[in-house]
């Protein structure tokens, strides 16, 4: 896959940045990070090609040291002559209208070849994590919940984000490590492994990710970066796959539902009470103070012994449930929401 999609152009002495999925320190068997073997070999192509490998990327939760030790890629790549380095120092980059100039780590814009190694998740927020979304760790530490405050709640504009912050990266290859992968809650621990035994590779990861849609059964613009991407006249659904790609029945998806709609008065009344929020099982939760430390909007604080939500401050980006060490935070509609949607949806059948 390396060689097909271009790696044969890596030139030898040059520094390869291999960027994988290492969202928090877990193993393999819990799907929440690229899994070691795949960084392996491409760390492998790349000594190769007599080229430097670099491993990079911005953990969201713990040290990049423990997510190394724990993801097993530490133990995986001992022996191999390759860098281990978290994005520190950032570049500003101009990635046009809205968002102008971001920040982007130096170690992903200076380098010469960049194999993006992105894990199939489901994502609570965006639906699903995938080639273009992966080279959002590209951001570099809290920079990241900073960008979900700034979009809000409008996650169309947060999809325009990551197809920008992407195509200011470049990746020069993507490979997609849909081995063992995550449907549900996730990306983070809420989310439930599944097995689909495969590798998908590309040289534009939006055309990737357009084809993972289509294995999944689902049209490939209610991705919103896809969508984004469309918009942005970088999506093209003429593509060619080569081998076998079967669809891949009764994925779990989670739920994505509007997070206001209808008069501007009513929305802090359903964002309180109608839309789908993050809630906490009490028992699960050990106060660890990583949710509340790494929300955007400042929406989560501890009360006694519990944590609580501010749902009006929420502005529903599921970041909690992607750092939560211990999977006691889940996206969850409230009861009000459920009845009111099942009164709709039963009028609905009326009428026709």
């Amino acid at each position: 896959m390396l060689e097909m999609c271009g790696g044969s152009s890596i030139k030898r002495g040059s520094v390869v940045l291999v960027k994988p999925n290492l969202l928090a320190p877990a193993g393999p068997e819990t799907a929440i990070v690229t899994h070691p073997h795949i960084v392996r070999a491409a760390v492998e192509y790349v000594i190769e090609k007599g080229a430097h490998p670099q491993v990079s990327d911005s953990p969201a939760i713990g040290s990049f040291e423990k997510v190394l030790e724990k993801s097993g890629l530490r133990d995986c790549l001992r022996g191999y002559d390759v860098v281990f380095r978290e994005f520190g120092e950032s570049t500003v980059v101009d990635v046009g209208e809205p968002f102008k100039k971001i920040e982007v780590a130096r170690d992903a814009l200076k380098a010469s070849f960049v194999i993006n190694l992105p894990k199939l998740k489901s994502h609570t927020q965006m639906l699903l994590t995938l080639g273009v979304k992966n080279i959002y760790g590209c951001i570099v530490g809290l920079r990241k919940p900073e960008w979900h405050f700034r979009t809000g709640v409008n996650r169309a504009l947060f999809a325009k984000l990551l197809v920008q912050t992407c195509m200011a990266v470049n990746p020069s290859v993507t490979i997609l490590d849909g081995i063992l992968a995550m449907e549900g809650q996730g990306p983070g621990r809420g989310g439930i492994p599944r097995r689909l035994g495969v590798l998908i590779a590309s040289n534009n990861p939006v055309s990737l990710d357009m084809a993972v849609c289509r294995m999944l059964g689902i049209d490939p613009f209610s991705l919103m970066t896809n969508r984004a991407a469309l918009d942005m006249g970088l999506a093209d659904s003429a593509m060619e796959i080569e081998g076998e790609m079967s669809l891949v029945r009764d994925f779990k998806f989670p739920e994505i539902i509007p997070l206001v709609f209808g008069p501007k008065s009513m929305h802090g009344f359903m964002r309180r009470h109608l839309v789908q929020r993050p809630v906490c099982t009490h028992s699960n939760c050990h106060r660890c103070g990583e949710c509340w430390r790494y929300c955007p909007a400042r929406a989560i604080s501890l009360k006694g012994r519990k944590i609580s939500f501010d749902y009006e401050k929420c502005i529903r980006c599921y970041c909690c449930l992607e750092v939560c060490p211990y999977g006691a935070l889940r996206a969850e509609e409230p009861g009000i929401g459920r009845v009111i949607k099942k009164i709709m949806r039963y009028d609905r059948q009326e009428q026709e």
